[in-house]
């Protein structure tokens, strides 16, 4: 069992039923989640040690995200009570040609209120011992305060000698080109696991895009290979090739590259989307949790893109699946029944 911690909001999620849009809907169905906080729940189902960081108001709202953690067996000793207002977000759900759409209620939130002072003292305490930190680009994207948070706390895990894994995700509905690509490349140099595309690395890194190769998987091979010269730290990348056919049908590959060398995983075609909100956190999860166990390359791609086939299947964000349920994901057919 290792010892994970992570940090980031945790938001309530409005969503709206199959073929209804949100200005005509009279019902809305809620979810607990965010990026960091996803991740944290499936490492905890994998089994691991797992503390999540963040704040919540002292309300019933915040009472229902901390049972909600805690439901998933995370550890909830850093999750400070204060502030006016839980973040939260509404989801119209896509169908065929209409994609989903995303709108945001999250400023003023307890969490984007959080200062340096009020956790400050317990980075040492939660970092001792600790195996690996995680946190996402929707951090430092959400104030000034956070950009600030980011970079101590990636800083202090050098202090305690933990691995720390970074995902760009970028939103651009939170913040701009610039700020994003200022900020990132201000954090890389603390980073050792990253999870970022092709167009993280063209738009964010300014990487140039190669001139004699249109393959996506030689692409990726020659950004990873000349971020990493740039930032000899990050020791491995990740990221998902996903093609969308429509809404409701994607099909989705995941990417592991590590000592030069590029894996990849089956494809899944996923003909039936439940839910996609998490898909990248559950792949993320399973990439981590392949490391921690010092899995081999092609086995830590394949169960990753597994977690993250199994999380299209399940409405909310959190993928709640247990290890042998995504290795069986993994080893057998889709859609084979299981007696």
């Amino acid at each position: 069992m290792k010892k994970i911690v992570t940090l980031g909001e945790i938001m309530l999620r409005f969503s709206t039923s199959l073929g209804e849009r949100l200005s005509q809907t009279n019902h809305l169905n809620m979810h607990y989640g965010g990026a960091e906080s996803n991740v944290a729940v499936a490492l905890s189902n994998f089994g691991h040690d797992v503390y999540f960081m963040s704040k919540v108001p002292d309300n019933p709202l915040g009472l229902a995200v901390e049972r909600h953690l805690r439901s998933f067996n995370v550890h909830t000793d850093y999750l400070l009570k204060g502030g006016e207002r839980l973040g939260t977000y509404y989801l119209e759900t896509g169908v065929g040609g209409r994609s989903a759409q995303v709108t945001y209620d999250r400023k003023y939130s307890s969490f984007s209120k959080l200062t340096l002072e009020e956790l400050e003292l317990d980075f040492d305490e939660v970092f001792s011992n600790a195996d690996l930190f995680h946190i996402s680009g929707i951090t430092p994207a959400l104030s000034e305060r956070l950009k600030e948070m980011t970079l101590y706390a990636l800083k202090k895990t050098r202090e305690h000698g933990v691995m720390t894994s970074f995902d760009f995700n970028y939103r651009a509905k939170l913040w701009s080109h610039k700020e994003a690509s200022e900020t990132i490349q201000e954090l890389l140099p603390y980073v050792d696991i990253c999870s970022c595309g092709e167009l993280d690395a063209v738009y964010l890194l300014g990487m140039e895009e190669p001139s004699d190769s249109t393959n996506k998987l030689e692409r990726l091979h020659y950004y990873y290979k000349n971020i990493q010269e740039k930032y000899p730290n990050i020791q491995c990348f990740s990221s998902t090739i996903r093609e969308v056919l429509s809404a409701s049908s994607n099909r989705l590959q995941g990417i592991f590259y590590r000592d030069g060398d590029l894996y990849q995983s089956k494809v899944y075609d996923i003909n039936h989307i439940v839910d996609r909100v998490g898909a990248g956190d559950a792949f993320a999860s399973g990439i981590l949790h392949g490391i921690l166990e010092k899995a081999a390359p092609q086995q830590i791609v394949s169960f990753a893109t597994a977690a993250a086939a199994l999380k299209h299947t399940i409405h909310g964000d959190c993928n709640a699946f247990s290890l042998e349920e995504i290795i069986a994901m993994a080893e057998n057919e889709s859609g084979k029944i299981v007696r």
